[in-house]
């Protein structure tokens, strides 16, 4: 049997905001197997699923680069070890950099960009080589996106950890800006209910189908029941589904019918969505620095 450790109770915890026991006890049901807890807690509890959006765990910056027609725009992220170097002015123009070569070059992946010159004529990855000398951390270029919108591309920053660009038909710039908004506030996964993964669609009915199955109802009732979960699953995650957070009595999709506008189009990206960060004890470290020293 697998060991059930405190870092991964403390990980489940974080997952489902549900008690210590619980967490544990779910583990060691699933043999350690984090993913299989969360599903176990989520049927006995009804526990909202996780965001991955909420497990920001890495440092860096979102940038973005949008030309003048509003028909061209990059987002990238920028990762680095911590906030304070996140920071750094030349960092922050080297995240740019990189959002500008993605803009100027037929590049797919981040490997290519390594490649591409700098407007100043600097391989990229050179560039980063010697911010890396200077700055004495580990820095990447984690992800891009590049838009060559149908319509006008609209993008909103968070500071600089959330970063969203928008392609949308119709309406004005405000209405753009607003959407963008309305992304990182409220983070659906898509535009529409029509796009949503079916593997995903998949996990969440039978989740709910093992949560109605608890109650004791009829099948009938239940299928009742789970259909309802669903519905009400798709109208949270999709962006046409959503209450407008500047209006939430009218959804996402009644205000751009309003505008006679229409939503081609989005990405977000929050800084260290996903990675896993190393936990630091810093008053070990220096106890430790300082048994070294009196060695």
């Amino acid at each position: 049997m697998a060991e059930i450790t405190a870092s991964l109770v403390k990980e489940l915890r974080e997952l489902t905001g549900l008690g210590m026991m619980e967490c544990k006890k779910a583990l060691t049901e699933a043999d350690g197997d984090i993913k299989a807890a969360e599903d176990l807690l989520r049927i006995r509890s009804g526990a909202k699923a996780s965001k991955a959006a909420g497990r920001v765990t890495a440092e860096g910056v979102v940038a973005t680069y949008l030309n003048s027609q509003g028909n061209l725009g990059v987002m990238v992220e920028v990762n680095c070890e911590t906030d304070f170097v996140g920071k750094n002015d030349d960092f922050v123009s080297f995240a740019k950099a990189a959002a500008e070569c993605v803009a100027h070059a037929d590049v797919i992946d981040v490997e290519q960009l390594s490649q591409c010159k700098t407007s100043s004529g600097e391989i990229l990855e050179e560039a980063r080589k010697a911010l890396v000398m200077k700055l004495g951390e580990n820095i990447t270029i984690r992800r891009f996106v590049r838009f060559n919108a149908t319509g006008r591309l609209a993008q909103y920053l968070h500071g600089s950890k959330i970063g969203v660009m928008i392609d949308v038909e119709g309406g004005d710039d405000a209405l753009g800006k607003d959407l963008a908004m309305h992304i990182a506030a409220s983070k659906p996964i898509c535009v529409s209910k029509e796009q949503v993964p079916a593997e995903v669609l998949d996990k969440e009915r039978e989740i709910y189908t093992a949560q109605a199955a608890e109650s004791g109802k009829p099948a009938e009732i239940v299928a009742k029941m789970v259909d309802g979960r669903i519905a009400k699953y798709l109208a949270e995650v999709t962006l046409l589904g959503q209450p407008f957070v500047k209006d939430p009595d009218q959804t996402v999709e009644k205000l751009l019918t309003v505008k006679k506008a229409k939503v081609h189009a989005f990405t977000m990206y929050v800084v260290g969505e996903g990675i896993e960060k190393k936990s630091e004890d810093f008053a070990a470290e220096v106890a430790a620095a300082a048994g070294a020293a009196i060695a």
